[in-house]
């Protein structure tokens, strides 16, 4: 068995492979049904698929976590993840890919839930926010490396499917020396009292609607550029190449800010750092949309967001578990894989869709819209 400092870079490796995977299926995905004249706003839709999964298998995580304990769901959870991937090269239809996605989002549901629950809840308080933003850290390390996956197809279009799959896997292997455990009981009784899954998920989202806007932003925004930018390259003129190369400057950047984001959370307060990041990145991308024709300036624009942005689930996260009870941390955990997942569904359809309907305007208005509206209500919410 692994010692807690083992377990808990077991459970980060676990969702460094969840984060490439998602990485991975969205660009790859999306550059392989442009190809085969699929349109832009059905293909945003496809895309959809994997955080359908997240937010269908969401509401149902609670009680099988408190009943199995976390080890049993990150095993039920990573093989499902492995066997949906492996079966991608199979059966090449559109209507089994959109299903295979939601089968990869009901297991990293499973995986990233237990883990993040597991992570927060036997985490000290004056540890916690250096320990999630590792783990962000670490979520965005493995979306980095995920679209670089897309330039295999040009050796095989099976090759990317089945690295995946193989290092699902291996990770796989190391949880079953883990020692399980389970969900702490609740010590309070008005929580005791709060028995239905809906009760507890309405009294988190009352308590922390706020913090849970983080998550959703970032689910958009990820899904967005990774989902429907290379569609929108491609249009533009860049070949997939220099979209490949391009899309991880978002999630690289992350790794040089996520700490410190989230250090100076701690000092000037989460909800100022989070309306300050988004201002700004707001700025950083309606400048990117008068140049994007320049790689120089795509790579620039990808990396200082990401440098800005790419902190938003994780800086959520732990303005979430700020502000909520003790009791309410699993409940919490689950509502910002939901909001993140209806983020992430939302993104890809109307970056689609806005393609479609105004194909002679720069996809990058819309991201400027939404975090315009974002920052408005970080700056108003009384704290």
């Amino acid at each position: 068995m692994f010692s807690n400092r083992a377990r808990l870079w077991v459970l980060i490796a676990f969702v460094t492979v969840s984060g490439f995977l998602q990485g991975m299926l969205l660009p790859l995905l999306a550059i392989i049904l442009e190809q085969s004249g699929v349109s832009s706003s059905v293909n945003g839709l496809h895309a959809t698929g994997l955080y359908l999964g997240i937010l269908i298998a969401s509401p149902f995580m609670e009680k099988p976590l408190q009943k199995l304990g976390y080890k049993p769901m990150i095993l039920i959870g990573g093989m499902l993840m492995f066997i949906a991937i492996a079966l991608f090269p199979i059966w090449q239809t559109i209507w089994l890919w959109f299903v295979l996605r939601l089968l990869v989002g009901i297991g990293d549901q499973m995986v990233s839930f237990s883990a993040q629950t597991w992570i927060t809840s036997t985490t000290p308080v004056n540890k916690r926010g250096k320990i999630i933003a590792i783990y962000g850290l670490f979520f965005s390390l493995g979306f980095a490396f995920g679209p670089l996956m897309t330039r295999l197809v040009q050796i095989h279009e099976s090759l990317p499917f089945i690295i995946a799959a193989l290092l699902c896997l291996s990770v796989w292997v190391l949880v079953c020396f883990l020692k399980n455990e389970y969900v702490a009981e609740d010590d309070d009784i008005e929580m005791v009292q709060i028995t239905s899954t809906v009760q507890r998920f309405f009294m988190t989202t009352k308590l922390a609607w706020i913090a849970l806007l983080g998550p959703l932003t970032y689910g958009i925004l990820e899904a967005l550029l990774h989902g429907i930018f290379p569609i929108y390259g491609l249009r533009i003129g860049h070949d997939i190449k220099t979209i490949s190369l391009i899309i991880p400057f978002f999630s690289i950047s992350t790794l040089i800010t996520q700490i410190p984001l989230g250090v100076l959370g701690d000092k000037i307060g989460r909800q100022k750092v989070l309306s300050i990041v988004t201002s700004l990145g707001a700025i950083v991308f309606l400048i990117g949309a008068q140049f994007e024709q320049s790689i120089v300036i795509l790579i620039l624009t990808f990396a200082l967001s990401g440098m800005l942005l790419g902190s938003l689930f994780s800086l959520g996260l732990s303005y979430m578990a700020d502000i909520l009870p003790r009791q309410l941390l699993p409940a919490g955990n689950i509502m910002c894989g939901v909001t993140f997942s209806i983020g992430s569904i939302i993104g890809p359809y109307l970056g689609g869709l806005f393609i479609d309907l105004f194909p002679n305007l720069s996809l990058f208005y819309i991201i400027v819209a939404l975090l315009f509206i974002i920052t408005v209500l970080f700056s108003i919410k009384k704290k």
